[in-house]
């Protein structure tokens, strides 16, 4: 079993340490630059629509409704205990980095969300589906179709191995217990 644990601690290291950080932030870049610093040139009009739609809009949720699910699906239990570790392994400096991230985090999120809607489609009973299973499947063409399972297949191991909701649990439960329980004087084991 040490083995195993061994193994899947050097692929940790290796996926979520330098090189997907900076393939990250590259992407975050060179999609700021391609769509022409879309987070500082469409703020009024983001900020605007975020309250009323569009005249003449037409689609099933309004625009609101459209940003509350998209921030469901971005930020999470894990941006908050994300935001208190790095702060308490970096410092203040960490939320300067944070912020930078962010800013060309949110150029990746509006291609993203571009993509879903480019590339969706209407089921039998007038639904519309989308994501990147759809958007790798219709943008890329019916031969990159394996490339949407094996994003599935890695969506679903990556919840499997502790990025998914277990992982949230595990720090609200811990910073729960510190701050009733901080000296772990009343522990059953």
């Amino acid at each position: 079993m040490e083995t195993f644990n061994q193994i899947v601690k050097n692929i940790d290291d290796f996926v979520w340490g330098i090189p997907l950080i900076l393939l990250i932030m590259g992407c975050g870049i060179m999609f700021t630059v391609r769509i022409g610093f879309i987070q500082i040139r469409k703020l009024g009009t983001a900020l605007k629509f975020m309250f009323t739609d569009e005249e003449n809009a037409h689609g099933e949720v309004s625009s609101f409704a459209a940003l509350c699910t998209a921030l469901s699906a971005t930020i999470g239990t894990g941006n908050i205990v994300g935001v208190a570790t790095a702060m308490s392994i970096g410092g203040a400096g960490a939320l300067f980095w944070m912020e930078i991230a962010a800013f060309f985090g949110m150029a990746t999120k509006y291609a993203e969300g571009l993509l879903a809607i480019r590339y969706r489609t209407t089921d039998s009973q007038g639904g519309i589906l989308g994501g990147p299973f759809y958007y790798i499947e219709n943008g890329l063409g019916k031969k990159w179709k394996w490339l949407g399972k094996l994003f599935a297949l890695f969506g679903l191991l990556a919840g499997v191995m502790g990025i998914g909701t277990i992982t949230q649990i595990n720090g609200i439960t811990s910073a729960a217990n510190g701050f009733f329980d901080p000296n772990a004087q009343h522990n059953l084991l």
